[in-house]
Formats: C-alpha cells, sequence, structure tokens
C-alpha cells in the first residue's frame, strides 16, 4: 500500500502546525496579486498539485457489479476521498481518533475511483469499514466505537454509514445524556423511542421519532452534503480486540447489509430491567431536549455546564430535573459502589 493512498491515524496530527502553516501561506500566496515595487507587479508563482498517476488511472477501471439491491443514489456515488492529497488535508485538522487512544488501531485509507460507500470486503486482505467525514467533523463520533455504538448498530443490523447521520446524531446525544445521569446506555434502552422502516432497494436507515415518546428533537430538518465524503477505516493488528470477537467476526456489520432491523412500537416489556431504568429516568423530561447543542458537548472541556446551559434554553424546569436527578443517580451510584459507571 503506497504512502499516498493511506495515512496512519498517529501520524495524521504529527505534521499539522507545519501543514496548517504551508496551507496558510499557499492560500495568502494564491489570493494576492504580487508585492507591488515601483507600481510593478512581479510574478506570482501558484504552486499546481498534481495527483499521483495511479489515483487518475483508476477513472479507467469497470465498475463492480452485484449491488442492484442498493439504492441507485447510493451505488453511484463517489467520494472526493478518492483522492489521497484530500483525504490527508482533512485528517490534519479534524480529530478521528479518543484522546489517549493508540492511533496504530487503525489506518484511515482513501477509497477508489470505483469503490462505494455500499460495497463489501470483496478482495480485501484487511478487514475494513467506511465512515463519512461527518461523523467526525459534525457529530463528534471517535474511534474506537465504544459497546453502546457498535450494539446499536448490531442490533440494527446496518453498517456504520448505513445509519442515517440525523439518526447517528440520537444515538450521540442518548449517549451523553445517559452518561451525565450516571446511567448506563443500552441498545435497546435507546431503540425503544423509535422505529425504523428499512427499505427496499437499500438506502439509508432512518430512525424514526416515536410520537409523544422520543425526548430528543432532530439534529438537522436536512442533513445535506454528506454523501460523497467517505472514507476506510482498516482495523490493523493491534486493533482487532476493539472491532472484532475473539473468533474473528466483526462486533457490528462492517459492510452494507440488505436487511436492517425493523421495529415499531417497541413494548416496555420487552426491555432488562436496566434497560427499563434508563426509559423510565429519561422519560421524566416532558419537552424535548436539544440534540444539536448534547452532540457539541462532546467538543466542551466543561460537559456538565455546556449541558446545563442548553436544558436551560429549553426551560428552567429541564434544568431543575436535570440537577436533582443527576444528584439522586450520583448518590445512589455512590451508595452501590459503582466504580464503573460512565459519567462525564
Amino acid at each position: 500500500m503506497s504512502s499516498s493512498s493511506s495515512v496512519s491515524s498517529s501520524s495524521s496530527s504529527e505534521n499539522t502546525e507545519s501543514d496548517r502553516s504551508k496551507d496558510g501561506r499557499l492560500g495568502g500566496e494564491g489570493t494576492s496579486s504580487g508585492v507591488v515595487t515601483s507600481e510593478m507587479p512581479m510574478e506570482v508563482v501558484r504552486e499546481v498539485r498534481e495527483d499521483p498517476p495511479e489515483e487518475l488511472e483508476e477513472s479507467n477501471w469497470p465498475a463492480k457489479g452485484g449491488y442492484g439491491w442498493v439504492a441507485a443514489d447510493v451505488r453511484d456515488q463517489s467520494s472526493l476521498f478518492r483522492w489521497s492529497r484530500l483525504l490527508n488535508s482533512w485528517l490534519n485538522c479534524t480529530p478521528v481518533m479518543s484522546r489517549g487512544v493508540n492511533g496504530d488501531l487503525v489506518s484511515l485509507e482513501r477509497v477508489s475511483a470505483v469503490d462505494r460507500v455500499c460495497h463489501g470486503q470483496e478482495g480485501a486482505i484487511e478487514k475494513f469499514f467506511y465512515m463519512y467525514m461527518c461523523h467526525f467533523s459534525q457529530l463528534h463520533v471517535r474511534l474506537p466505537l465504544d459497546d453502546f455504538t457498535m450494539g446499536v448498530l448490531r442490533v440494527l443490523n446496518v453498517a456504520p454509514t448505513q445509519l442515517h447521520p440525523n439518526s447517528w446524531a440520537y444515538l450521540q446525544a442518548f449517549r451523553i445524556l445517559c452518561e451525565s445521569l450516571y446511567l448506563e446506555p443500552t441498545p435497546y434502552a435507546f431503540l425503544y423511542f423509535y422505529d425504523t422502516r428499512p427499505r427496499r432497494p437499500a438506502t439509508w436507515l432512518s430512525l424514526i421519532s416515536r410520537p409523544n415518546i422520543n425526548r430528543l428533537d432532530a439534529f438537522s430538518q436536512s442533513f445535506k452534503h454528506f454523501k460523497d465524503a467517505y472514507f476506510k477505516v482498516v482495523v490493523k493488528e493491534g486493533g482487532k480486540s476493539h472491532f472484532l470477537n475473539a473468533d474473528g467476526s466483526t462486533k457490528f456489520p462492517f459492510s452494507w447489509t440488505n436487511n436492517p432491523s425493523r421495529y415499531k412500537d417497541m413494548g416496555l416489556e420487552e426491555l432488562l430491567t436496566g434497560d427499563k431504568e434508563v426509559v423510565g429516568m429519561l422519560l421524566k423530561f416532558v419537552d424535548k431536549l436539544p440534540t444539536k447543542g448534547l452532540v457539541r458537548v462532546y467538543n466542551s472541556v466543561h460537559p456538565i455546564i455546556h449541558i446545563e446551559g442548553h436544558m436551560a434554553q429549553s426551560g428552567k424546569k429541564h434544568l431543575a430535573l436535570f440537577q436533582s436527578l443527576r444528584k439522586e443517580m450520583a448518590a445512589k451510584a455512590k451508595a452501590a459502589g459503582k466504580a464503573d459507571v460512565p459519567n462525564l
């Protein structure tokens, strides 16, 4: 694998400052008309970046077949990240890995001109899955994925890019809300609040809010400009324990499936005791909470303060309830001696 087509996640941040300063200088030169001396403009030399010949040649490759079960707008959409220079440039300014995690777990790689986000593992030596740029830049997802997130993908039977970004936002907001209240987020507690209606041919799966039950508003009324920015996450030897089971199977679908799970009006009686506790706690909030505000908390150095700020914006009663529940659950966790309770 050539260095032009792959970038290790551990090295994506090492040259950030120098690359940024270089880009800044190039950007300044590109817009300048030159230094004027005696009213005579000097010639401006602009750098022309040429793409590697092997990346250009891929345009002549034949398209991959066998994906008629996928909607045409999915299987026809190429990625901007077929160009290594674009992927490297984006990785230099966007965090992908969780803080303190060894970046050698995965390799972040460009796609070829004929790769599509719905394609499987045909011919791959190492297992991989696709991710969208928006997962990291807008929704603040970080690698490796946590057990809750992988569990939701597994229960829904969808690959990461198969779940619509708006639905990813629900997942992210639910997780941060649970953890702020000393609750363990679980896939079935999360899915209690939504229905799913998989379509044929297969397209992005959306979570449909159950009326009068869901407690999160929509991240965006129309999530746009995400479809053409996907890349490969290749699992390296050091990352296998995070993404694969002991028998080598994946912890969630790495590739698109033609049979996502269908859910409709899940009943409380279908939930385990722990799931019911989570659902019951969140149902205490009367009005919908701001999904976009909760998702932005992932980028905050003072998460609880920011959550309280968003609660206050949606009503003083929400803030008072949140503070009361947080105090109550913290006392319960302490009394139970739960040192591993997820908390911010």
